[in-house]
């Protein structure tokens, strides 16, 4: 992860800097309503979809949260991990049981 937040930060460079903070949320949330629109048509909700519409959008909303992680200076790697920890210690009783043998 470390080696793609520095080439998120590469390009955004390249293309002349970081947005504001609230410009890139926006971004996310943009981002995060195509992914939105994607899953439905997969899903058979909204018309037909496309799973590489999906993937790219999923990419599209990793790379604005990864502008976020790299304006304020956090390591993505560090923060998922804590984000498990919190959810395996919380969530333990509720999601665990039906998990795959692989994550329990």
């Amino acid at each position: 992860m470390k080696e793609l937040q520095k080439e998120v930060d590469r390009l955004v460079k390249e293309f002349g800097g970081y947005w504001e903070p609230f410009e890139m949320l926006a971004a996310v949330t943009e981002e995060l309503g195509e992914l939105a629109r994607e899953m439905l048509e997969l899903e058979g909700i909204k018309g037909r979809g496309d799973r590489k519409k999906v993937e790219e959008e999923l990419g599209d909303l990793l790379f604005s949260i990864t502008c976020i992680a790299n304006f304020y200076g956090i390591d993505i790697s560090s923060a998922l991990r804590r984000s498990i920890s919190k959810y395996k210690e919380r969530d333990s009783g509720r999601w665990l049981p039906n998990a795959p043998e692989s994550l329990k």
